[in-house]
């Protein structure tokens, strides 16, 4: 048995410390050898990664950081996009899942193709957006106009004004459907004040004349404030000494307007038109909530005809290709357009 070395403090069990006597004292066993955790400071820690990161250049550095990133979007984005073309070019159909699956080839997109109710529901796409855009463009650039006026209340007009674009397109659905309602919501009321028509004689949401409108109302709302943004945005880039000179030379205000605002604001706008363009053609919550796509099929959005396609019918394979055919047609017209945007920055 090996002898052991114990302070005066721990040799009698049972006897209170000497107060005198150190309070913890370290006990040395010469069979059992002592492990000392070493603790690396900072600076140990800084030079052991530059030794490790000595050989690698920068642009190898970039790419550590960035990988997880990619990585990440790979999972979410590029993994079901190249699964959803694969589906494209099968039979797989969910409700009857007990069939073989196979290739079908291009079947599903000269199903696609041939069928004329998705034309119908593309026309009433492209309707909807250009309506929608349209608007959207004129009411928030003469928004912009005059916000960038700096009135004495300005700040608190913009964030009235932007109050819309905070909400989410589920609370905007169901809070302009309590609107339209034809027996208890204020809008027929507020119509029927200013031309004398019967409050519940007409439905914005049940008509067919009146529907497609409904939609470019609420998204017009909603969205204005955006482009007012974009729009002001560009409006505040205009050095003020360009309208100083054009003073000096006597412009009008409508010679300042078209000759100096418009054009060095044009492209703020037709990036507004992109970004709009892009989400309206998306569009489904709103329309899904408003009408669902009703009268019959007044409002029936591309979107909502790939939702009854995929979610309804169980048309998998078929409602692939038509998403496909969506994307590469928004992603082409996309291409095209920023391409006339970088030329009219150039000019």
């Amino acid at each position: 048995m090996s002898s052991k070395e114990v302070s005066p403090a721990l040799s009698a069990p049972g006897r209170p410390p000497n107060p005198g006597s150190t309070a913890m004292t370290a006990v040395n066993l010469p069979d059992a050898p002592s492990e000392r955790v070493v603790v690396p400071s900072p600076a140990e820690t800084r030079l052991r990664i530059a030794k490790y990161t000595r050989g690698l250049s920068d642009r190898s550095v970039a790419w550590l950081f960035i990988l997880p990133t990619i990585a990440l979007l790979l999972a979410i984005n590029i993994f079901p996009l190249i699964w959803m073309i694969r589906l494209s070019f099968t039979n797989l159909n969910l409700s009857m899942s007990y069939l073989p699956l196979r290739l079908v080839g291009l079947d599903n997109y000269t199903d696609v193709l041939t069928d004329e109710d998705i034309w119908n529901r593309l026309q009433m796409t492209a309707n909807f957006v250009i309506c929608s855009v349209g608007l959207e463009v004129f009411v928030g650039f003469s928004l912009a106009l005059l916000i960038n006026r700096q009135f004495r209340t300005h700040s608190f007009w913009t964030t009235i004004i932007l109050l819309p674009m905070m909400l989410s397109p589920a609370v905007v659905g169901n809070f302009w459907t309590l609107l339209f309602q034809p027996q208890i919501g204020p809008f027929n009321y507020a119509v029927s004040l200013f031309t004398g028509i019967a409050p519940n004689s007409f439905s914005m949401t049940g008509e067919v004349a009146l529907a497609p409108w409904t939609i470019v109302l609420v998204d017009t709302w909603m969205w204005t404030p955006y482009v007012m943004l974009i729009c002001l945005a560009g409006l505040r880039s205009i050095p003020d000494y360009i309208y100083e000179a054009a003073e000096v030379d006597r412009a009008s205000l409508w010679r300042q307007f078209w000759s100096i605002t418009l054009p060095m604001v044009m492209p703020f706008l037709m990036l507004a038109v992109l970004f709009r363009a892009i989400e309206n053609f998306k569009m489904f919550d709103m329309v899904n909530l408003l009408t669902s796509g009703g009268p019959g099929s007044t409002t029936e959005v591309i979107n909502i005809t790939l939702k009854r396609a995929a979610f309804e019918k169980w048309q998998t394979g078929y409602s692939s290709a038509l998403a496909i055919i969506l994307f590469v047609t928004v992603f082409g017209a996309a291409n095209i357009y920023v391409k006339v945007l970088n030329r009219v920055k150039q000019r």
